[in-house]
């Protein structure tokens, strides 16, 4: 298939699927579709388009604005460790995976401008369209579904797409009930500069680590190529299901547990920030994630997908890369 990357002449070559294999994704910019499969729209699910933050136009301008003007304020380095330490311990709740997306049917990102549908449907969006163009990469569908475990608050993306989302569940009074800019929203690292290309970035000025000169330079308090699993990134849905995955012994590969953690990582796979922290598997896995984020943004839409008929599919790919019940 012919995927759209951020530089569409060169042609990749992909890692980390099973040991040994490898697929070559050959890019074309004049090509938006292939084999019948996924297809980028030009507008999103408000006919505007995909991630416009600064058109106060925008039906959901002034909820996203504010929820990261509280996100860029409060996630320091020192709220960001305590948080992560806490959520780490995993005792809030044990469940299946299908049981998470299940508390997510009513949960609405406040931080997307793209938009305003329960996050179940966009898990099951992005899952769909990623298994139509990859159908032999199982592992792949069901990280769309997890990806986001917004147990707090969406239901669930897509399978692999969905898999990050489930975190979101930390919306959930049961799970903490953490305000949405602590939740949802871009991720960045913590403990060294906030880069520019960060969304909103003002509201990083009143951040207190903003001017701590052991915070605000390029590196910060990590090393060059120290590899982005020693970074501290903002918490939120992202780094929580990494941790769900992990700590409960998901088989899903390497690939996939990085896609789940920097999917809203778009400082870096859009725009190339902070790349001074990765290391060579960071580079490996980059590629994944940036095919994966066309499905996660652009299948946003106002289609609905028949949950009854595609579950029986990602419940069985849970059961091959999960056990039955997890520690949330």
């Amino acid at each position: 298939m012919t995927v759209i990357l951020e530089n569409p002449a060169e042609d990749i070559e992909l890692s980390g699927l099973r040991e040994g294999q490898k697929k070559e994704i050959h890019v074309c910019p004049s090509e938006l579709v292939s084999d019948g499969g996924f297809t980028m729209p030009d507008n999103n699910a408000f006919g505007q388009s995909f991630r416009d933050y600064e058109n106060s136009e925008n039906e959901r301008h002034q909820i996203v604005e504010q929820t990261y003007r509280l996100q860029h304020i409060n996630q320091t380095y020192d709220y960001v460790k305590k948080t992560r330490e806490e959520y780490s311990k995993l005792n809030k709740a044990e469940m299946s995976i299908w049981e998470c997306c299940e508390l997510l049917n009513d949960v609405v990102d406040e931080s997307d401008p793209d938009l305003d549908e329960p996050q179940i449907m966009h898990l099951l969006q992005s899952a769909e369209a990623i298994r139509k163009d990859y159908p032999d990469e199982d592992w792949l569908h069901l990280t769309a579904l997890i990806h986001g475990t917004y147990i707090i608050y969406n239901f669930f993306k897509q399978l692999l797409i969905s898999l990050w989302y489930l975190g979101k569940i930390l919306l959930l009074p049961q799970f903490g009930g953490l305000p949405q800019w602590s939740v949802v929203g871009d991720i960045f690292p913590v403990g060294c500069g906030f880069d520019e290309s960060n969304v909103h970035y003002q509201f990083f000025k009143e951040n207190p680590d903003f001017n701590n000169p052991k915070y605000n330079t390029k590196n910060g308090i990590y090393s060059e190529g120290c590899g982005l699993s020693n970074v501290l990134m903002s918490f939120g849905h992202d780094d929580y299901m990494y941790l769900v995955a992990k700590e409960n012994g998901t088989t899903l590969p390497s690939a996939g547990l990085f896609l789940i953690r920097y999917h809203s990582f778009y400082p870096l796979h859009t725009c190339g920030a902070y790349k001074n922290l990765m290391n060579e598997e960071d580079v490996e896995n980059l590629k994944w994630l940036q095919i994966f984020n066309k499905y996660d943004l652009y299948s946003k839409s106002k289609v609905p997908i028949d949950v009854e008929k595609v579950k029986p599919y990602y419940l069985s790919l849970i059961e091959k890369y999960f056990p039955a019940k997890l520690k949330w």
